[in-house]
C-alpha cells in the first residue's frame, strides 16, 4: 500500500492514498475497489470501521428485521473482523476495517470481485450465462441455490472458520434475494449488480423509509 498523504483541497483537511479517502475524518471508499463501496453502507458514522451495532442499523435500514439483523450483525462482523485487521489482536468488539475488506473476501462467490475487491465485469456476466435459465436476466430462487452449489467453498479451512464462511456466503445471497426479488420471484440483473457496489442498500434504504414515514402517517 502506496504511504499516505496530506493534501489540501477547499479549506478541507484530506488524507489519500492509493485506495481510499479520509476528507474530515470521514472515510471516504475507493471509486476503483468498489468493495469497499458495498461494505461502506454498512459504516454508519462514516469512520472507516464497522462495529456489530452499525451492521445491525444497517440491515435494519434495508428491511431487514431484528432477529435477522441481529444474526447478520453476529456472522458478519465475528468472520470478517479478524482478516480485516491483520496483524493485530482479536478485538472484543469484532470491529471490520473497510480499507482490507478485500482481505475477507471469502472462497464461496462468483469472482465478480477480484482479490483486491475490484469488479469484473466478465464474472458477473457468468453468473446468469450460467445460472439464469428461465429469465436471462434474473435468477429464481431455485437457480440462486444452484449457484451457491457450484460456487461453495472447498473444505479445506478449519471446522469452525468453513462454518462461518458458509453460511455467511448463504446469508448474503439469500437476504438479496429476500429484499430486493420482484413479484414473480425473480431477483433481476440491475438488483445484483447494484448491490455489488452498494446503490441498492442506498436505493432500499430510501423505499423503507419511505414505507416506514407512509405507515406512521
Amino acid at each position: 500500500m502506496a504511504s499516505s498523504s496530506s493534501l489540501i483541497s477547499n479549506n478541507n483537511s484530506i488524507q489519500e492514498d492509493h485506495d481510499h479517502q479520509v476528507v474530515d475524518g470521514k472515510f471516504i471508499p475507493s471509486q476503483e475497489f468498489v468493495l469497499q463501496k458495498h461494505a461502506a453502507f454498512f459504516d454508519r458514522n462514516h469512520d472507516g470501521i464497522i462495529y456489530p451495532w452499525e451492521t445491525f442499523q444497517g440491515c435494519r435500514a434495508i428491511g431487514c428485521g431484528i432477529a435477522l439483523s441481529t444474526v447478520a450483525a453476529i456472522f458478519i462482523n465475528v468472520g470478517l473482523s479478524s482478516k480485516t485487521r491483520p496483524g493485530k489482536f482479536i478485538h472484543p468488539l469484532f470491529p471490520i476495517e473497510i480499507k482490507n475488506i478485500h482481505l475477507g473476501k471469502h472462497g464461496s462467490d462468483s469472482g465478480t470481485y477480484d482479490t483486491q475487491g475490484r469488479f469484473v465485469g466478465e464474472k458477473f456476466e457468468e453468473i446468469f450465462k450460467k445460472h439464469a435459465k428461465t429469465n436471462p436476466e434474473a435468477l429464481t430462487s431455485k437457480e440462486l441455490d444452484e449457484m451457491l452449489h457450484t460456487n461453495r467453498l472447498p473444505k479445506d479451512y478449519p471446522g469452525c472458520c468453513y462454518i462461518l464462511y458458509r453460511i455467511g456466503a448463504f446469508s448474503e445471497w439469500k437476504i438479496l434475494y429476500l429484499l430486493a426479488k420482484d413479484k414473480n420471484g425473480l431477483l433481476h440483473k440491475d438488483k445484483v449488480r447494484g448491490v455489488y457496489d452498494g446503490t441498492l442498500f442506498e436505493q432500499m434504504e430510501k423505499e423503507h423509509s419511505h414505507q416506514y414515514s407512509n405507515k406512521k402517517l
